[in-house]
């Protein structure tokens, strides 16, 4: 036989708590629980006195349509010890107490006392100062002091609350200037990548010139013997250079074979005669 009084229960394999039927409950129904007396009561049926700290077996339900503040008001019953009358009493927030309801009566209730008592000490405050000016005088000082006191205890909740929000505000506005700031850097950067790549393009359009190919060149590849790269970038404020600068010193070589042979065939051209026939003069017999 197991034992009775086990935390730990066996559980089948093919247990499923899904397929446990569920008890349909009402929506406000009562509950049976065991408490003492919150108050010592008087039965309204026979007067029968109900001490506090008596036990019961009492039914507990939900207030309908009450609450403080959002807070459920419960409602006990009891049965009286003697004639067995029902009680009923319920909570009571406000006070942090309980309240009687119906079937009995309660015999100290403490802010009633509370409040007579507050009541004598206003009244006995206002006797005694018609009857003596003075201490009517120290006591409106004693007011005005209190009073001087709160204003000032309000005054630095205000001071505290307007620092914490201009704190608020300020982190606010460093978050907004960060972030402004990091746009600003990715504008910048974007910008810069951008006029990096226009100024690629234009030094790899400009900076090359295509010249025919020439017999030194004729080794190197096609693409390079017709490009040729620029030795230097002309700024704004300088005078065009000149055209042979540009050119390479291959290039430049053969356009000075290429004068001089272009000269060597004018002077041929020029001692020649028009047909290409030599003249040839005759010496004088007597010399």
């Amino acid at each position: 036989m197991s034992e009775r009084k086990v935390l730990n229960k066996y559980f089948p394999p093919d247990f499923d708590p899904s397929l446990i039927p569920r008890r349909k409950v009402p929506k406000n129904s009562q509950q049976v629980v065991r408490l003492m007396a919150p108050f010592s009561m008087r039965c309204n049926t026979c007067g029968e006195y109900i001490y506090k700290g008596k036990k019961f077996n009492a039914r507990k339900e939900t207030v309908e349509g009450e609450d403080y503040f959002g807070i459920k008001i419960f409602r006990f019953y009891i049965k009286c010890t003697l004639c067995s009358a029902e009680i009923t009493f319920k909570t009571d927030p406000k006070n942090t107490d309980y309240a009687a309801e119906h079937g009995a009566s309660r015999n100290f209730e403490p802010w009633r006392e509370e409040q007579a008592v507050e009541e004598e000490d206003r009244l006995a405050k206002l006797e005694e100062e018609e009857n003596n000016p003075m201490k009517a005088l120290e006591n409106r000082t004693v007011d005005s002091k209190r009073e001087m006191e709160i204003l000032d205890a309000l005054q630095d909740i205000r001071a505290r609350n307007a620092r914490i929000e201009r704190a608020g505000q300020s982190d606010d506005l460093l978050a907004r200037l960060e972030l402004q700031t990091e746009e600003e850097d990715e504008e910048d950067e974007e910008k810069k990548r951008l006029d990096e790549e226009d100024e690629k393009l234009v030094q790899a359009v400009f900076s090359k010139v295509s010249v025919p190919p020439t017999a030194s060149t004729s080794s190197s590849s096609p693409e390079e013997s017709n490009l040729v790269a620029l030795k230097r970038k002309a700024n704004v404020g300088d005078s065009e250079p000149a055209l042979e600068k540009l050119l390479s010193e291959s290039a430049r070589a053969l356009i000075a074979s290429k004068s001089s042979l272009a000269s060597q065939s004018a002077k041929k051209r020029k001692t020649d005669g028009g047909l290409g026939i030599k003249i040839v003069k005759k010496k004088k017999a007597g010399t």
